[in-house]
C-alpha cells in the first residue's frame, strides 16, 4: 500500500469519527466544562436571603474571571463555596443516577446548585473596619456610613428606643471588626432573613469567633446578570 493510499484511509477514518454523534456530544461537554471551569457559570438562587435583588429560582450568570486580576469591591454580589464555619449540613450520599442529574443541573443552571454554594453581597474587604450601627441605623465601613438602597426588610432599629445603646440593643447591631487578610464580610440584602457573615454576632455577648468569612480562594465569581426568568433580566 502506497503512502498516499494509507493517508487517504486515515483521513477517511478521521472524517467518520468527527461526523459521529458521540464525537459531537463529547466535544460539546468538553467545551462546556472548560467554559464553566474558567469563564462563566450559571447559578440557581436557592433562598430568599438576597431578596429583592435576587428571587428564589432566579438563574444568574457568574463571571469566574472577575477576580483573576481584580479584587472584590464593597457592593459586589458574589457566589462562593462556604467553608465549615458556615455550619451547613453535609450533602447526603446520593445514588449515581441522582448525582449525575444534579451535576447536569448545576452545569446547565436548570437544576439546584450545590448546598454549600452561597450568594451574598460584599460589605467589607480585607483590612476594612466594619460595624453596625450609626446613630440612624446604617452600617459603617472605616467610619463612614454606607448607603444601601438594596436592603429589604432590615432588622428592627429605632433611635433612642431600640438601637445600639439600649438594653437590650437592636438585633441589627454588631461590634466593630477588622476584616482579616484574604477574607470578605458578606451580608444578604434581605437582612432579617439571611444566615450571613454577621448572623452569630448580632448579640451583646457575641464572641470574636462569631464571624463567618468568605475566603479569597472560596470565591466562585461575581454575579453579573439575571438570565432567567426573562421578565427579571437585570445586569449588575
Amino acid at each position: 500500500m502506497t503512502g498516499e493510499a494509507e493517508a487517504s484511509r486515515r483521513e477517511s477514518r478521521l472524517r467518520r469519527v468527527t461526523r459521529s454523534a458521540w464525537f459531537h456530544l463529547i466535544l460539546a461537554f468538553t467545551v462546556m466544562g472548560l467554559i464553566l471551569s474558567f469563564v462563566a457559570k450559571p447559578y440557581v438562587i436557592p433562598s430568599g436571603s438576597m431578596e429583592q435583588t435576587l428571587q428564589i429560582g432566579d438563574r444568574v450568570l457568574v463571571n469566574r474571571l472577575a477576580y483573576v486580576a481584580a479584587e472584590p469591591q464593597v457592593g459586589d454580589i458574589v457566589v462562593f463555596d462556604a467553608g465549615p464555619e458556615w455550619d451547613l449540613s453535609p450533602r447526603p450520599a446520593e445514588p449515581l443516577p441522582k448525582a449525575v442529574l444534579r451535576w447536569i443541573g448545576e452545569v446547565t443552571g436548570f437544576g439546584p446548585s450545590g448546598p454549600h454554594t452561597l450568594v451574598k453581597r460584599v460589605i467589607g474587604t480585607p483590612g476594612q473596619k466594619v460595624e453596625c450601627c450609626s446613630a440612624d441605623g446604617r452600617i459603617l465601613v472605616d467610619g463612614e456610613p454606607v448607603d444601601e438602597p438594596y436592603v429589604y426588610e432590615d432588622l428592627p432599629f429605632t433611635p433612642g428606643e431600640n438601637d445600639c445603646t439600649t438594653t437590650p440593643r437592636s438585633a441589627r447591631c454588631f461590634d466593630a471588626v477588622v476584616v482579616p487578610e484574604d477574607s470578605y464580610l458578606m451580608l444578604g440584602d434581605h437582612r432579617s432573613n439571611s444566615a450571613d457573615s454577621a448572623v452569630r454576632c448580632r448579640t451583646q455577648d457575641a464572641e470574636s469567633a462569631c464571624w463567618r468569612w468568605a475566603k479569597r480562594d472560596q470565591l466562585v465569581g461575581r454575579a453579573v446578570v439575571i438570565l432567567w426568568p426573562p421578565g427579571r433580566w437585570t445586569a449588575f
